[in-house]
């Protein structure tokens, strides 16, 4: 981001006429959105965006609100395209565009809007997706902390047989890509002023999918453990696919720092969100190879758990000292505003 004065507004911060419709607003969108962004099909200023998609196309929406903005190893706007392309990758597909909206609060500082929208450009660059229309409104102060994004993207399904709930079967290996519990944590630090030396997790995880696809592993589903956490994702799926599943706790990576701040918090780190992992699900005969292959990529996965028959949707933990416990949905939610 450059130091010199904001060349996209006569403004410091956000004002209402930022979504008013008019010059100011038409400045803040061609002069800060399109070119950041910088793809023909914004240049077209159109109500939407044309798009060509060869094979089956997979889509998703999703929403923002993370509290603080910034955070240590992200922001809302990193954190937005990637949970967004994540959400294609969990389906096979390879991201090719998105949509996304801003609700902007009256006072923001532009300083931050910007950083925002430098880091949206950037991560969708590193996965070749575009960002090819959106919105914008404003809403008055008090009423909207800061900025709130929601995001749609569409991409071309890639996989022999796109991953799906439905595929799971007993038998099959749960593996995780990297320790979990990271982002959750490095934004409730953040938010609570602790010193802790971590940063989020927030990144996409295309590449690593699409290399398991290209190595012929046969992935029954895939999960990116957001909101709820890996355990979450192992009762939706279980619920879903009408199986059970067992884990071996101490098979879950954990980084000391995550485990610290859960005690000293009262958290399980099972359930707080990671946002750069995913949760695969492939054929037995495939675990070893779909390991080699993330860890050739520089990850730490581990196999951490097999489906099993039953009882349907039911997850049971294995603890270090033999005895087990049902890892159940939780009734709320560990951490808010954290995604």
């Amino acid at each position: 981001m450059s130091e010199c004065p904001l060349p996209f507004s006569d403004y410091d911060r956000v004002v209402l006429a930022h979504g008013g419709g008019g010059r100011v607003m038409l400045r803040l969108i061609e002069d800060l959105f399109v070119r950041a962004f910088a793809d023909p099909a914004l240049a077209l200023a159109h109500d939407g965006a044309f798009l060509r998609l060869a094979g089956p196309v997979a889509m998703t929406t999703d929403a923002f609100t993370v509290k603080p903005l910034f955070f240590p190893g992200g922001d809302i706007g990193r954190l937005a395209v990637s949970g967004t392309v994540n959400d294609l990758a969990m389906c096979g597909a390879r991201p090719h565009a998105l949509a996304v909206s801003f609700v902007l609060e009256e006072g923001l500082p532009l300083v931050e809007l910007e950083r925002i929208v430098a880091s949206m450009a950037a991560t969708a660059r590193e996965v070749g997706a575009r960002i090819v229309t959106g919105d914008t409104k404003v809403v008055e102060r008090g009423k909207g902390d800061g900025v709130f994004v929601t995001t749609t993207g569409v991409g071309e399904v890639v996989a022999p047989e796109a991953p799906r709930p439905s595929r799971v079967r007993p038998g099959d290996a749960i593996l995780v890509s990297g320790p979990v519990g990271e982002h959750g944590v490095a934004v409730m630090a953040a938010r609570e002023r602790l010193e802790v030396d971590l940063a989020s997790d927030a990144a996409p995880v295309v590449a690593d999918v699409l290399a398991l696809f290209a190595a012929g592993v046969d992935v029954r589903c895939l999960r990116d453990p957001t909101r709820g956490g890996f355990a979450s994702v192992l009762n939706e799926i279980a619920r879903t696919a009408g199986v059970g599943a067992r884990v071996t706790e101490t098979a879950v990576p954990v980084r000391p720092e995550v485990a610290d701040v859960c005690e000293l918090l009262g958290l399980d780190p099972l359930y707080v969100a990671c946002e750069g992992r995913f949760v695969a699900f492939v054929a037995p005969g495939d675990a070893d190879r779909a390991l080699a292959v993330l860890r050739a990529r520089g990850g730490a996965p581990a196999r951490v758990g097999e489906v099993v028959a039953g009882p349907p949707g039911v997850v049971v933990l294995e603890g270090p000292l033999g005895g087990e416990r049902v890892l159940d949905l939780l009734s709320g939610e560990q951490l808010p505003r954290i995604c």
